[in-house]
């Protein structure tokens, strides 16, 4: 589905991949097999995660199933531009977290030649589109929507439903603190 050979800088072409869905749905492990795929292909790789995200690893990306790939964590996405150097592929995962500058550093490594494969949550825990992500998909020349499996029903899930009351739009959590859930258990969720 993806080019994955790209050695000549001077003709590359650069795209982004946009990765999206609610949690427990799989993006960064897709994230993750898509940098190796392109590191078998002997591409040279660098990823990025925003230094808030310290739930797993305070530098490794890591997937809910455990696997793991190393990255930068970076306070904001313009400091990105300032540390790639001759690179091929750009992994950037939970981009839902950085601020709005994102697009724009993504679409100027696209257009550098570079591929951009960017993993991050849609939605928010109240089913609004989620920061940067929009424009992201918007930017994108490739879109994968996963879907996690709803905890109430076994439907598809594309919400991430949160347990608590806390009303901050950022609440780092895993299976603590957050559920996907189906359109109907969610609004269920919601009204109760």
């Amino acid at each position: 589905m993806f080019l994955e050979s790209n050695k000549n800088n001077s003709t590359r072409t650069g795209w982004i991949e946009v990765i999206c869905g609610s949690m427990f749905s799989g993006k960064t492990e897709e994230l993750i097999r898509r940098l190796n795929r392109a590191k078998i292909a002997r591409q040279k790789v660098e990823i990025f995660k925003p230094a808030i995200d310290t739930r797993y690893d305070d530098r490794d990306v890591v997937s809910h199933n455990e696997n793991s790939i190393p990255s930068t964590p970076v306070e904001n996405a313009s400091q990105i531009l300032l540390m790639i150097s001759d690179v091929e592929v750009v992994g950037i995962d939970e981009a839902q977290f950085f601020d709005e500058g994102i697009t724009d550093v993504c679409n100027h490594m696209a257009n550098t030649g570079i591929r951009v494969i960017v993993a991050g949550l849609d939605m928010d825990f109240t089913g609004k589109p989620f920061g940067p992500i929009p424009a992201l998909l918007a930017a994108a020349e490739y879109v994968t929507k996963v879907h996690a499996i709803c905890m109430h029903c076994g439907d598809l899930a594309q919400y991430s439903h949160r347990f608590s009351n806390e009303q901050k739009l950022v609440v780092l959590g895993e299976t603590e603190a957050y559920e996907p859930l189906c359109r109907k258990c969610y609004l269920e969720k919601r009204k109760a």
